[in-house]
């Protein structure tokens, strides 16, 4: 395209070409990130879940007389591990919603530049359409 200043633009189709490439590696990248948060978050519940069944079994063996009132300090390190897996767990569920917020985000932008194009594409089509 060239205008009369003898500036050339390029085509409208290499420019939505070179934008779907850039939120296409965008969107790849929230995924990628999104799976991390996932598989990190799923080993803390699993690791979580274990800490949680030993201080259940340790305060019970206690309260039956099976295990020593000595071990009530190892009964306050599993607390602090199981509240700080609580803690972890919560904040990964924040980030997690944060990207799934952005995904839908970047989606909203493919469809809306999609949704554009076509419109465009159909007024060059058929310019009796686009008067009214």
């Amino acid at each position: 395209m060239a205008s009369i200043f003898g500036f050339r633009s390029r085509d409208p189709a290499r420019d939505r070409q070179t934008d779907i490439s850039r939120l296409d590696r965008l969107a790849k990248l929230l995924d990628q990130i999104a799976a991390e948060i996932e598989a990190e978050k799923n080993g803390l519940e699993n690791r979580y879940r274990t800490k949680a069944a030993n201080a259940a079994f340790l305060v019970e063996a206690m309260e039956n007389g099976a295990a020593s009132s000595s071990r009530s300090s190892e009964v306050s390190e599993l607390t602090k591990s199981i509240l700080n897996y609580e803690r972890r767990i919560a904040a990964l569920a924040r980030q997690n919603e944060l990207m799934k917020g952005l995904r839908h985000s970047l989606d909203a932008i493919f469809d809306e530049g999609a949704e554009r194009s076509s419109t465009t594409k159909a007024d060059l089509a058929n310019p009796a359409a686009g008067t009214g």
